[in-house]
């Protein structure tokens, strides 16, 4: 079960630094390499933990899968303090900053290994292997303490939700690499002090047996994948959302065909010549289409404003109000379709302006410069203006009025 574990971790984690490492038509996102290194360094971690790899590792050289593991470790630590480095600082102060980490870095790999060495010359000497845990702990503890209080300050700055989220689930992910980094330390005492708290030796059957494995196993796992997660949620998300973005504005400006070519048809003053929105940048641009139409509705319902009947908006209002739709959006879009569609006719048929005009069926203001709030009641009043109903039964006691 061990071997699929972190075997399966490990192959996540190689097919999400794929997923950072292709291009994506233009510059790289800041800490995008920092990010590469965090995950591969993670996986290799992660791969030498499964007892396949480690034991054709040992059997080259004895117990090194250990310090093969945690060296992949401090590297995994160092490329993703140095990727909320990029985001926080200055680009000449990030780059100072982390060149200092990874020379502690290297230090920290060689003493490691030099303790490693000499450990294993001295029959696994106890107070050699305490200096290396030593050396091991402190410096994760310190990365994994400055990592988790930038990401959790960074995630209160944060406009983006997914960013917002994503930077609270790696904050997640170091309180168990702190939980792991605790247990270490515990570790380390024991063995300084000669207590046997923590039998040497013993191999874990799985994430949570022997019980201590839920700190030297399950916690290390954890803090990976929410890290991993965390950090590549808003990556994931950004284009997901775009692209559900850009459908949406598609299908209203769809959905707003049948409306729009009345109203505009009705007053054709409003609609932009080919030579004002013809751009060759805009040619695949939902959003600027769409943006287009609703302003075009808008401009066409004012220049409809002198027609717009009172009789009308008082007899859907009573329909309306028959149906149990009073005073909810789609009560007042079917008003709102019922005025406009006998605007519409009274403009086409040459009806002189009317003395006495109907207001907006809801207040304009409250959506002016939101797009998706202004689309959302368009689309309203286009739904209740396709059906026609009660629309035909105002219009209707418009005509026997006048």
């Amino acid at each position: 079960m061990i071997n699929v574990l972190f075997s399966g971790v490990a192959i996540v984690l190689l097919v999400t630094a794929g997923y950072w490492l292709r291009g994506r038509g233009g510059p790289r996102p800041t800490g995008t390499w920092a990010m590469i290194g965090l995950l591969v360094s993670f996986a290799l971690a992660f791969a030498s933990y499964t007892p396949l790899v480690e034991g054709a590792a040992e059997s080259v050289v004895p117990h090194v899968g250990r310090l093969l593991s945690n060296s992949f470790t401090l590297a995994a630590a160092t490329a993703v303090l140095a990727f909320m480095l990029q985001l926080n600082l200055e680009p000449e102060e990030a780059r100072r900053s982390i060149r200092l980490r990874v020379l502690f870095l290297g230090i920290s790999v060689v003493g490691m290994t030099a303790l490693f060495t000499a450990e294993q010359l001295n029959d696994r000497s106890p107070q050699l292997y305490a200096l290396y845990v030593l050396i091991y702990i402190s410096y994760l503890g310190v990365t994994a303490k400055d990592f988790c209080l930038q990401t959790w300050r960074q995630s209160h700055r944060s406009r983006r939700a997914s960013q917002r989220v994503g930077l609270r689930v790696t904050a997640a992910g170091c309180v168990f690499a702190l939980l792991y980094a605790a247990y270490k330390v515990f570790g380390l005492i024991s063995v300084g002090l000669g207590l046997g708290l923590l039998p040497q030796g013993v191999r874990c059957s799985t994430p949570v047996s022997p019980a201590r494995c839920v700190f030297s196993v399950t916690a290390p796992a954890l803090a990976v994948l929410l890290i991993t997660l965390g950090l590549t949620l808003p990556a994931v998300v950004w284009p997901v959302s775009q692209f559900l973005r850009r459908r949406w504005e598609t299908r209203s400006h769809a959905a707003l065909g049948p409306l729009w070519a009345d109203v505009t048809g009705a007053a054709p003053e409003v609609v932009l010549t080919p030579a004002e929105f013809d751009d060759q940048e805009h040619a695949a641009d939902s959003d600027f289409f769409l943006h287009r139409r609703v302003i075009e509705i808008n401009d066409a319902v004012l220049a409809l404003r002198p027609h717009r009947s009172p009789h009308v908006m008082e007899s859907t209002g009573r329909a309306v109000a028959g149906q149990g739709l009073a005073g909810t959006p789609e009560g007042e879009a079917i008003v709102e379709a019922a005025i406009l569609r006998a605007a519409v006719r009274a403009k086409k048929e040459g009806n002189e302006p009317m003395t006495d005009v109907a207001p907006p069926t809801v207040d304009a203001s409250a959506r002016a410069g939101d797009l998706r709030a202004e689309t959302e009641w368009l689309l309203l009043v286009a739904r209740a203006y396709t059906r026609g109903e009660p629309a035909d039964t105002a219009t209707g006691a418009t005509g026997a009025r006048a």
